[in-house]
């Protein structure tokens, strides 16, 4: 009777423990990703960009729609006020009010500053996917602000348009979400490092409202993205991510 008992209480905790031990490296990733990005998106941020002598802050928006669509404008300060960044799909674009010009970003300004701060047009508009462009591989746990996190490495595939040579992550075994992500360039050394805290409640969500990106080789310098509003499956199609409505957007 002892034997039968505890045989079937093995088979109820092997049932239990079946979905945590059957989930890959592609599904922790992917669900992170959905989590942090939704059907569609819209939030209100600031930026501020530290430098040893001087620092800046910039407000914007940004709208989503799964990981094809992006829009992201400026609405401070002035001198800034208007700009947007567009990706639609494999392309991005950026209109400058200031001189009435749509200009197109090609792959190979991907890696370039955006506005100045330490997150590249790559960063801010996502071209790259991080669920369909690279190869992921669970290689251990770390625990990040005292949260139990799982370590995934992840490798491009062959020919896929990505500009680095290797990322790790850190997501969260509770909640999903990323609490950092290190970027390697294609020799296999830290480019950049970005963390995040501040984990709040946005509807039934749970993720960082707080993050800041450095240059592995500047630690005296950095970049601080703060999400002031943030909502998630919002209405919104593809007519919106348009050069059309990014000149007149506000």
């Amino acid at each position: 009777m002892y034997s039968t008992h505890a045989s079937f209480a093995i088979v109820l905790l092997l049932a239990a423990l079946s979905p945590a031990l059957s989930e890959t490296a592609i599904d922790i990733v992917r669900k992170a990703d959905d989590n942090m990005r939704g059907t569609s998106s819209y939030a209100e941020m600031t930026m501020t960009i530290v430098r040893p002598e001087w620092s800046r802050s910039v407000a914007m928006k940004s709208w989503s729609l799964k990981n094809a669509f992006g829009l992201v404008l400026i609405t401070a300060p002035e001198r800034d006020r208007g700009t947007v960044t567009l990706k639609r799909r494999n392309e991005v674009w950026n209109w400058l009010p200031a001189i009435e010009r749509v200009i197109k970003i090609p792959p190979s300004m991907m890696l370039q500053s955006w506005l100045g701060s330490d997150f590249t047009n790559d960063d801010l508009v996502k071209e790259s996917s991080i669920v369909d462009d690279y190869t992921h591989t669970l290689t251990g746990d770390s625990t990040i602000g005292g949260r139990s996190c799982h370590r995934i490495t992840l490798v491009p595939k062959e020919n896929a348009a990505v500009v680095w040579g290797k990322v790790v992550l850190f997501i969260s075994k509770e909640g999903y979400f990323e609490l950092r992500s290190e970027m390697y360039d294609e020799d296999g050394v830290i480019a950049k490092i970005l963390t995040a805290d501040q984990v709040k409640k946005i509807g039934t969500r749970t993720l960082p409202t707080h993050w800041e990106m450095q240059p592995a080789d500047k630690p005296d310098q950095k970049t601080i993205l703060e999400y002031k509003l943030w909502r998630f499956d919002i209405p919104l199609d593809e007519s919106f991510f348009s050069l059309q409505n990014m000149r007149r957007i506000r």
